[in-house]
């Protein structure tokens, strides 16, 4: 199908978007270091803790299924600002919480609209020029892992200020700027389709039926996730407790080793426009597996916990943008049901890796954690290497 005319991205609007993707997403981790402390707080187990983290990953996974493939058919700019705004009514919501049930409602309704980063993404491929497209997805999706990882940081150190709910209202306020800024910035823009809604769900199992590079590739983000979530979830639990017992602040900080391996990722979209999307994904699944070597080392070792960090989150950048990349040359007129069949199978992995992290936390502490995660990473690498090289389509191959 014809490519449609792009519309000129200016490299403002694309810091903008990858700001605005950042923020979004952001909402849904601010909890991940303060789970201890949310556990204290209402007199429940650490297990029963890492459920807001699970809540908020299955109600993003919702969000993609139900609402993302409705900027197929419905104006995009307002639909964005609508649904930022939801965002930060679920986040006013659990700030204002005084039970853990408010809080997982809030935690819910903040993942289900919070999926507006998601309709960000393939607004940005869509806007820019054919030869740039890789690039342009790099560097949103950027803004979008380092949401998830400075959401850390900064939970960790507002908490120590105010408390843990301080946070949830400084997120609902960044929540707020950010969508008046897009309804301010943002191009108006319509898709010419005229699907009923049901049809519209419906054609994303049509999509993945029809398309073999569409699946692989969703499983592949659904295993990476679910191994990124195994590290996160579980790492304030290890850091928590002796020998580090770091407060919430220092705890908050290890999202920036985080961040600055995601950094470091924005090249992988370069390559996908090279025609080096198969290259990338070695690469990156087989060094995804290799960071869990210092991991396993982490409790007695901060330097293994550092490089494996950095490692871990470069790769599962590198591979999340790469996959990206590739579906979005699949189908011009579906970017945004393409997004969302991908992108609720990377959530959805999510999910089971946070309830398989605080699992395995309890039953056998971090080296449980990161056999786990190793594990994982491995059935990747090599469903990767026994049915990759089929998935490549012409324009990335």
């Amino acid at each position: 199908m014809a490519e449609p005319q792009s519309t000129k991205l200016s490299a403002g609007l694309v810091i903008m978007m990858s700001i605005a993707t950042g923020v979004a997403v952001a909402s849904n981790y601010y909890a991940q270091p303060l789970l201890h402390t949310i556990a204290a707080r209402f007199g429940i187990s650490n297990g029963s803790a890492g459920l807001i983290v699970t809540v908020a990953q299955l109600g993003y996974a919702l969000g993609l299924m139900l609402l993302v493939p409705l900027a197929d058919i419905l104006e995009r700019k307002k639909m964005i600002v609508v649904m930022t705004l939801l965002s930060a009514c679920g986040l006013v919501i659990t700030a204002t919480a005084q039970s853990m049930i408010f809080v997982l409602i809030g935690t819910a309704l903040t993942g289900l609209f919070s999926v507006v980063s998601q309709v960000l993404v393939p607004f940005a491929a869509t806007l820019a020029a054919p030869h740039e497209r890789g690039k342009v997805v790099g560097h949103v999706m950027t803004g979008l892992l380092l949401g998830i990882l400075l959401a850390r940081t900064v939970a960790g150190y507002l908490s120590a200020l105010g408390g843990w709910q301080t946070v949830y209202w400084f997120g609902a306020v960044l929540m707020i700027i950010v969508a008046i800024v897009l309804g301010r910035a943002l191009p108006r823009h319509h898709q010419s389709q005229s699907l009923s809604y049901p049809r519209l769900l419906t054609s994303i199992l049509a999509l993945f039926v029809a398309e073999p590079v569409l699946r692989i590739r969703a499983l592949l983000g659904a295993i990476i996730f679910a191994v990124f979530s195994v590290l996160w979830t579980s790492i304030s639990f290890l850091l928590a407790a002796a020998p580090f017992n770091y407060s919430d602040g220092t705890i908050g900080l290890f999202g920036l080793v985080g961040a600055a391996g995601a950094m470091a990722a924005s090249h992988a979209g370069r390559l996908a426009d090279r025609g080096k999307a198969g290259l990338s994904t070695t690469i990156g699944l087989a060094l995804l597996l290799l960071s869990w070597l210092p991991l396993v080392f982490a409790k007695s070792s901060l330097l293994g916990l550092i490089i494996g960090i950095l490692v871990l989150d470069l790769m599962v950048q590198a591979v999340h943008v790469t996959n990206l990349s590739v579906i979005n040359h699949l189908h011009p007129d579906s970017r945004n049901r393409l997004t969302a069949g991908y992108m609720t199978c990377y959530f959805i992995g999510g999910a089971c890796g946070s309830l398989l992290s605080t699992a395995m936390y309890g039953y056998a502490g971090w080296f449980g954690v990161s056999m786990t995660g190793a594990g994982l990473s491995a059935a990747g690498l090599l469903i990767w290497w026994l049915i990759g090289p089929k998935d490549q389509p012409a324009a990335a191959a």
